[in-house]
C-alpha cells in the first residue's frame, strides 16, 4: 500500500463543465428499444454529454477553471501549479497543461504537468498537487480533470460506447496550515493493463493501415485496433474486489465509523452494477452514496469531482464534511482518499 498523509492543503472550490449536447441511450443505433431499456435499468446510464468535433477536454476544463478563478476572486498571477489530468489531451506532444498555461494567461512561473491516469486521475492529482503545496513553497494549485473519452472508442462498440460521457472539471487547492490532513492510499496491478487499453497508436504498436480495419468480436462488439477497449468481466471482477479492500483498510486506519463519521462516500461512477456491488460489500448507508451516472455516464477521472458539483454542492458550500472517495481504472490502479473539508465555493455546472 502506497500511503500519503498530506498536510497544510485546503480545498477552496470546485466546478464542472459539460458539452451542450446530451444523448439518451435510445439514440444509439446498435440498441433495440428493449436493449436500451435493459441497459438503462441495469447499467443505470440513461444519458451522457458528448462533445462535438472541435471541442476538446482542455476546452471544457478551461471553461471550468476560468469560472472558478472568477468565483474565488483569485488573480491568475497567484497560481503556482496547474495540473491537467486526462487521457484525451490536445496532442501527443506538447503537454496540454503547457498549452492551458498560455491560453489562460497564467504566469510563466507556473508548474505544469499532464497526468494521463484515467479513472484514478482525480486522486492522482490530489496526491501530486498536495505534495507540491504541503511545504508552503507553492501556495495555490488548479486541478483540471476531464476527458472526451467518447472519441476514443468505436462508434460500433456496444460494450463501450454507451458507458462514457465527456466533461471538464476544476478544483482549487491552497496552502493552509490550519487545514485538516488529506489521507490517500494507492495501489497498482500492472499485470492487468490489458483490461482497459488502446492497442494501437502508441510507440509499442504505431498506427498502420491495419489499425483502421474493423473486426467483429460478436455480441455487438465491433472495433478497430486503434479504438479503446474494455474487457468487461475482467474490469468488473477487479472493481468489486480490490477497491473495497482499500476503502476498508483506510477507514480502519483512521478509525472512521461509516455511520457516524462519514458524510458521503464518493465512488467512481463506472456503472450502476459496480457501484451497487461496492455499496453492498462495504455495507455503506445508501443515503450517503450519491449517484450521477444516470445523467453523465462514466466521466473517468472527473467522476468524483462531478459528484461534488452535481450532488453535494449545497453541503460542500455550507458546512464541514468528511468524504471518503474511491476510484479505480486504467493500469490497473485503485485508490482511496479521505477529505475533511470546510465550506468552499461550489459553482453550478455549466454547459458550452
Amino acid at each position: 500500500m502506497a500511503y500519503w498523509q498530506i498536510k497544510n492543503v485546503a480545498l477552496r472550490g470546485v466546478t464542472g463543465t459539460v458539452p451542450n449536447h446530451s444523448v439518451p441511450t435510445e439514440e444509439f443505433p446498435f440498441f433495440t428499444k428493449e436493449e436500451a431499456e435493459t441497459f438503462n435499468s441495469t447499467v443505470g446510464i440513461k444519458s451522457r454529454y458528448i462533445a462535438p468535433e472541435g471541442i476538446c477536454a482542455s476546452d471544457l476544463c478551461q471553461d471550468a477553471a476560468e469560472r472558478l478563478l472568477a468565483g474565488l476572486g483569485w488573480e491568475k498571477e497567484s497560481i503556482d501549479v496547474l495540473l491537467f489530468t486526462s487521457v484525451t489531451g490536445d496532442y501527443k506532444t506538447p503537454p496540454t497543461s503547457a498549452i492551458l498555461q498560455h491560453r489562460m494567461g497564467l504566469p510563466p512561473t507556473t508548474f505544469v504537468l499532464d497526468i494521463p491516469m484515467g479513472c484514478c486521475g482525480c486522486i492522482y492529482s490530489f496526491t501530486v498537487a498536495g505534495n507540491l503545496l504541503t511545504s508552503g513553497t507553492a501556495k495555490r494549485a488548479l486541478l483540471l480533470v476531464g476527458d472526451t473519452t467518447m472519441r476514443m472508442g468505436s462508434p460500433k462498440d456496444k460494450s463501450r460506447g454507451p458507458l462514457f460521457g465527456d466533461s471538464g472539471t476544476a478544483m482549487a487547492l491552497e496552502y493552509d496550515p490550519e487545514a485538516a490532513d488529506i489521507h490517500i492510499d494507492f495501489n497498482t496491478m500492472g499485470s492487468g493493463y490489458k483490461a482497459l487499453m488502446t492497442p494501437h497508436g502508441g510507440y509499442r504498436h504505431p498506427v498502420t493501415p491495419e489499425s483502421f480495419k474493423y473486426e467483429d468480436f460478436g455480441n455487438g462488439i465491433i472495433r478497430t485496433p486503434k479504438d479503446a477497449l474494455i474487457n468487461g468481466m475482467d474490469v468488473f471482477s477487479f472493481a468489486i474486489t480490490k477497491p473495497p479492500i482499500s476503502v476498508k483498510k483506510m477507514m480502519e486506519q483512521l478509525g472512521l465509523d461509516k455511520d457516524k463519521d462519514v458524510d458521503f462516500f464518493l465512488i467512481h461512477q463506472a456503472n450502476k452494477l459496480i457501484v451497487d456491488r461496492l455499496v453492498k460489500k462495504l455495507k455503506l448507508p445508501t443515503e450517503k452514496v450519491p449517484y450521477n451516472l444516470q445523467e453523465f455516464g462514466n466521466l473517468g477521472g472527473a467522476s468524483i469531482l462531478m459528484l461534488m458539483v452535481s450532488e453535494i454542492a449545497e453541503e460542500l458550500s455550507s458546512k464541514p464534511l468528511t468524504l471518503v472517495c474511491s476510484a479505480f481504472g486504467l493500469g490497473l490502479t485503485w485508490g482511496t482518499m479521505v477529505l475533511r473539508t470546510k465550506p468552499m465555493t461550489v459553482l453550478p455546472l455549466n454547459k458550452i
